[in-house]
């Protein structure tokens, strides 16, 4: 057999400990060396099995490990504070292997992204990967639970750490099942309080919210000396942290992959995918791999984005314009954001009675298809009557169908004086969708996007640990609000593939 053959024999796993951590080790068969393969996950190393076997098919000797205090590994789980130092001890011991070449890849998706690229960016030079494939990046504490500005991510991070946080096992579903019993659990005041009600221990949760580390990942990776293949989904919730770890990759070679898919990237599509954005990830990972680890790869920057709802595949450094679409004010120039209505982030039904909760504005219908591609932005000029406020914005699709489909969400912590009026922007991430003609596009705006987000207090109080909320009244400059978007040129370029785009 020739070692790296693809549809290689495997030889049987086997268990190891490496500085107390369960690690399974999968070989091709042969006399190596090999190629090798790092995955650290805390949501178990034997959901990897057949990843392992697949790595292992094709030449690579697949190493995936618990981290620390997680599963079959020994320690306490302190999430984000360990990695660097077991993922630089675990590639040192598969570099001492006799069946290692000493070419490594470390691998992983959300938290074990962030295994991988922290051993690339914080482990000793010895002990760096050769290369990075960082798919749907959680890149830190602080990164997962606010937005830029401060506003916290509750929904998400109450989830993660319902199912995952200062326990050895996971359970998926306890905030669904605490939700069932209790649909108020998430306005019980404080948040603090939330292990209780939950009814287990939680003692890194209050420690969550007071990260201030936010950025320095995505600051390290200017240094980077390997490799880079980010993959995303335009849905995800950490999209814009992948693509800003791969602009600011400094390796010799950086990839980007993002397409209409959420967390769970092919097996979790959204509803703009098509039949051509079906992607073989696996097979795609191992042939780029194979050509970062022989350095064959071009230097720079290059990537595939997909246009959701299209076939199309467009070069990552596709060129855009920007485009503002008329805006007709509908109703709430004058609203008020009481946090006991807020707005929720899980319902795009608008209230039609009632004192407005939230400003509407929409366009006309679309007179042509419109490719919109890249950061989306709400700009106004408004006023609130509390000296700090949330200010929530959020793009709306209403098709020629009639049916609303979000497109883009974005939270803004604000400080001003009290009643008097500021301008500023709202940044929404970014969208990249082709709107058929008719569309009309919706833009709310609000101060509360709940559960989603935590609900401002208003009061001055830390939103994490209040434990009383005030309404906010706002007024907005209905001539003032304006969209931009950045959309593709009359004539868009060709369709790619996006295989060729990520290998070459």
């Amino acid at each position: 057999m020739t070692t790296g053959a693809v549809g290689a024999p495997v030889a049987a796993a086997h268990t190891v400990r490496v500085g107390g951590l369960a690690t399974d080790v999968r070989l091709p068969e042969g006399p190596g060396p090999f190629l090798a393969v790092l995955i650290r996950t805390p949501y178990d190393r034997t959901r990897h099995l057949a990843e392992a076997r697949a790595w292992a098919r094709h030449g690579f000797a697949a190493v995936v490990q618990d981290v620390r205090g997680r599963y079959a590994s020994a320690g306490r789980w302190r999430p984000y504070e360990n990695e660097t130092g077991d993922g630089a001890a675990t590639a040192r011991w598969i570099r001492r292997r006799a069946w290692s070449d000493g070419r490594l890849v470390a691998v992983g998706a959300s938290y074990a992204a962030h295994c991988a690229a922290t051993l690339a960016l914080d482990a000793p030079e010895d002990a760096r990967p050769d290369a990075v494939i960082a798919a749907v990046p959680a890149l830190g504490a602080a990164e997962t639970a606010r937005e830029p500005t401060g506003p916290e991510r509750l929904l998400a991070r109450a989830g993660w750490w319902a199912a995952h946080g200062d326990r050895p096992t996971s359970d998926e579903g306890a905030l669904a099942r605490a939700l069932a019993e209790d649909p108020a659990l998430l306005t019980r005041l404080p948040l603090t309080a939330l292990p209780h009600r939950l009814g287990r221990p939680l003692p890194s949760w209050t420690g969550l919210w007071q990260r201030h580390d936010r950025g320095r990942l995505t600051a390290r990776a200017a240094h980077a000396e390997v490799p880079l293949l980010a993959v995303g989904g335009h849905h995800d919730p950490f999209a814009e942290d992948t693509v800003g770890l791969w602009r600011a990759w400094g390796g010799p070679a950086a990839r980007l992959l993002l397409g209409p898919w959420g967390h769970g990237l092919v097996t979790a599509p959204g509803p703009d995918a098509r039949p051509a954005h079906r992607l073989n990830l696996g097979a795609l990972y191992v042939r780029w791999a194979r050509r970062a680890l022989a350095g064959d790869l071009a230097p720079g920057r290059h990537g595939a984005v997909a246009l959701g709802g299209s076939d199309q595949w467009l070069p990552a450094d596709t060129a855009t314009e920007p485009r503002s679409p008329r805006l007709r004010p509908l109703r709430g120039a004058a609203f008020t954001a009481d946090p006991d209505h807020p707005v929720r982030s899980d319902d795009l039904t608008v209230p039609t009675g009632g004192v407005p909760d939230r400003f509407l504005l929409a366009t006309p219908p679309l007179p042509r298809p419109l490719d919109a591609v890249g950061p989306v932005r709400v700009r106004l000029r408004a006023t609130a009557d509390t000296p700090s406020a949330d200010w929530a914005a959020r793009l709306v699709a209403l098709t020629p169908h009639g049916t609303a489909e979000r497109l883009a969400a974005g939270v803004l912590r604000r400080a001003q004086p009290a009643g008097v009026p500021g301008e500023f922007a709202i940044e929404l991430g970014r969208v990249a969708r082709r709107l058929p003609a008719g569309t009309r596009l919706r833009v709310e705006i609000a101060g509360h996007h709940f559960p989603a987000h935590a609900r401002h207090p208003h009061n001055g109080d830390d939103p994490v640990t209040a434990t009383r909320l005030l309404a906010s009244r706002r007024d907005v400059d209905a001539d003032s609000v304006t969209l931009t978007l950045q959309v593709l040129p009359a004539r868009p370029p060709a369709t790619i593939d996006p295989a060729q785009e990520i290998l070459r």
